[in-house]
Order: C-alpha cells, then sequence, then structure tokens
C-alpha cells in the first residue's frame, strides 16, 4: 500500500489540538500570576482525579469554566494564555455540586447522552472526542499536570517534600535546591500491513472478546523510535517489519505518555503471540474488517485515540463500532 502523509490521517488527532498558548515565559514571573490569578477574567478549570466538569448546550460541549473567585481551594498551575490576554488555569480539587456517586457512575456511550445544560462530571476519554480544540487542550494539559504532581511530591534525589514552581510546571527541592519536571513516557504505537494489503490487530490478555486495536509498547533507554516499532513487534507477535514511517503524535495522559504513531510493512506474517502480551492477534482484509465490524464480531479503540485514527487511514474512510 502507499503509505499516507501525516496531512492524510483521516480526522484529527483528538488529544493533540490545542488553541491556547502554553506561555512558558510567564511560569516564573510571580507577580504576573499573581496578577493573572486576580483577574476577573481568568478561567479555571477544576480537575479532580482526571475528571472535570463539562456541559452540553445543544450540539456543543465546553469545560464549565470557573473565576478564580468561584474556584475551590487547591493547588493551581498556569495552563497558559488564550485569545484577548485571557489566562487559563487548573485547580486540583473535588469538582463542585459533584456527589461521589455521579463522578464514578455517570459514564455516557454517546454525545446524546450527556444532559443539556447541566455540567457532569467526565473524563478525558470520553470528553475528548467532544470537546472543541481550546477546551480538549486545555484538559489534556490538566490531566498530565494533576497525574503527575499528585506522584511526585518528594524528591528523588534527597526525599524531602518538594514545592509547585513555575507556575505548576516544576517541583523545587527545598533542601538540596534541585528542580523537578513533569515527566513523559514516549510509546511507540504501529499499524502493520502487508504485502497483502491486510493490517494486523490484536487483542490484549486482560480485554474481552471481540476488542482488538494495533499494537503498541514504551521505548526502551538508548532506542530510536524506529527500533522501538521493529522489536515491539517480533516481541509481542512474533512478526519482522520494516521500514517504520513515522505519522503523528498526541499526548495520551494515563498518566504520562506521548504516543508516537507509524505504519510499517510486515516482512513475515506468521503470528506467534508473546501470551503476557497478547491473547490472539488476526490479519484482516478490508472487506474482513468491514464484515467483522459490522456484525460485532470486532470493535475497535474510541475516536480519541491515535489508534482509530492509523485504523481509519489504513482502510480509507471512518469507520464504526467503538469498544
Amino acid at each position: 500500500m502507499e503509505i499516507p502523509a501525516e496531512e492524510e490521517l483521516i480526522g484529527p488527532l483528538l488529544l493533540a489540538r490545542s488553541a491556547v498558548d502554553r506561555s512558558a515565559a510567564l511560569r516564573d514571573d510571580d507577580e504576573w500570576l499573581k496578577r493573572a490569578w486576580a483577574d476577573d477574567r481568568s478561567r479555571v478549570l477544576v480537575i479532580h482525579e482526571g475528571r472535570t466538569l463539562v456541559r452540553r448546550t445543544g450540539d456543543e460541549f465546553a469545560i464549565e469554566l470557573l473565576g478564580p473567585a468561584e474556584a475551590p481551594p487547591g493547588p493551581h498551575y498556569l495552563l497558559g494564555v488564550g485569545d484577548g490576554g485571557v489566562a487559563y488555569f487548573a485547580v486540583s480539587a473535588p469538582l463542585p455540586g459533584q456527589g461521589e456517586p455521579q463522578t464514578r457512575v455517570f459514564n455516557p456511550v454517546s454525545p446524546g447522552s450527556v444532559p443539556e445544560d447541566r455540567a457532569v462530571a467526565l473524563g478525558l476519554r470520553r470528553a475528548g472526542a467532544l470537546l472543541g480544540d481550546r477546551d480538549a487542550g486545555l484538559l489534556v494539559y490538566a490531566v498530565a499536570l494533576e497525574a503527575w504532581h499528585a506522584t511526585h511530591e518528594f524528591c528523588p534525589r534527597c526525599g524531602s517534600r518538594t514545592k509547585i514552581a513555575g507556575g505548576g510546571a516544576t517541583r523545587l527541592c527545598p533542601r538540596d535546591a534541585s528542580t523537578h519536571f513533569p515527566r513523559v513516557d514516549p510509546a511507540v504505537i504501529m499499524l502493520v500491513h502487508d504485502d497483502e494489503d491486510r493490517v494486523l490487530l490484536a487483542r490484549g490478555p486482560n480485554w474481552p472478546q471481540g476488542r482488538y486495536s494495533i499494537l503498541a509498547g514504551f521505548v526502551e533507554p538508548g532506542e530510536s523510535l524506529e527500533r522501538a516499532v521493529i522489536r515491539e513487534v517480533a516481541e509481542e507477535v512474533g512478526v519482522a517489519v520494516t521500514s517504520p514511517r513515522y505519522l503523528g503524535s498526541q499526548p495520551w495522559p494515563f498518566p504520562r505518555s506521548l504516543m508516537l504513531g507509524f505504519f510499517t510493512r510486515a516482512v513475515t506474517t506468521e503470528v506467534r503471540c508473546d501470551p503476557h502480551e497478547i491473547a490472539e492477534a488476526r490479519w484482516f482484509t478490508r472487506a474482513e474488517l468491514a464484515d467483522a465490524l459490522a456484525s460485532g464480531e470486532v470493535r475497535l479503540p474510541p475516536e480519541v485515540s491515535i489508534a482509530r485514527r492509523l485504523i481509519e487511514t489504513w482502510f480509507g474512510e471512518k469507520l464504526t463500532g467503538d469498544w
């Protein structure tokens, strides 16, 4: 098959969108941060365990943004500056007006299942495909920062409790003066195709029957992205591949991954699954995949994932049949 260019991906990489400048030059300006936090025009996203409040008005979805004076107490982080000089922050705190049962149980399966004109707690996997560019970018950043701050309260060098600095972009150790930055774990995710123009889809050992995706794995220390693609495919399904071609990337902050998408061509097609990694893997032609989706035999990753975009790009059109 002819491998598409990055700009030919079918549909946007939904978690790679953004419309707010992260404004790194302002993070260490304490006076500006104080003024921005006191400015009634500033907007605050409340984040709690990866969820925020989302409101539907007609066919439009938006994050419930508050003014600084309305925001609940909690550590806050600068997300950036948008149109008109409006500063955006995230506050890590329980979501206003959300009881515990609704926060944990609400699990919409379609946009229409989100009640209109009432804010509900949604995580990024659900909300990412519903939100516009500005709000999707804000939520991805807020989820990533919240997860990092929650798990990096102590200095890895001396064990002292660190302090938030740089508008939430760093943590400082008061004992040894070391500065710590958010960790990002690069992971390759690759669509494997063969000379018969088939795609290889696989199911994880803990996934239910019918749930399929493409292969993925973390980049190891001292390893290039291309070598990681070749190694991971060989380890997981025993297939040799060549000529990895990069198509695009998007953050996947669960808790801190960056997914780097590739197409790669198989030079062997016999599948030998590592049972610790893969329960089963199958080759599909386009017709076979279309039939399996129509019958419900196969379900694909959600629209918000880069895996879905790579599969649809290989297929040549949008597909249905989410997990």
